[in-house]
């Protein structure tokens, strides 16, 4: 008996930022792994997410688990992307004055 080796299409996408999307979803790739690491099923996870099938969930996760190295890469990438545009937000003139105004009216 031969099996033929299947060449399976990962269901991601990179949008025009840069972020990684799966299916034809906005769902994240970050998303996605973050709620299988904290213990979310395949299924869990589409029913957390209704425009996800679980045919590419299952795909992205089988994709994920096999290149976590990568993957992981990619989403400390991501952090510290994130983690810059908040300092630069945070460090505005503007943003500390709306800063002052909503910790004055916290306090009044």
């Amino acid at each position: 008996m031969t099996v033929a080796q299947p060449s399976e299409i990962v269901p991601l996408h990179t949008d025009a930022d840069g972020v990684v999307r799966v299916g034809g979803t906005r769902v994240t790739l970050e998303t996605l792994v973050a709620a299988f690491d904290r213990g979310s099923t395949a299924e869990e996870i589409c029913e957390d997410f209704p425009g996800l099938e679980l045919s590419d969930v299952y795909a992205v996760l089988t994709y994920a688990l096999r290149h976590r190295p990568e993957v992981d890469r990619y989403l400390a990438d991501r952090r510290r992307a994130g983690e810059e545009l908040r300092r630069e937000i945070e460090s505005t003139a503007e943003s500390r004055r709306l800063r002052e105004r909503l910790l004055a009216r916290r306090q009044s």
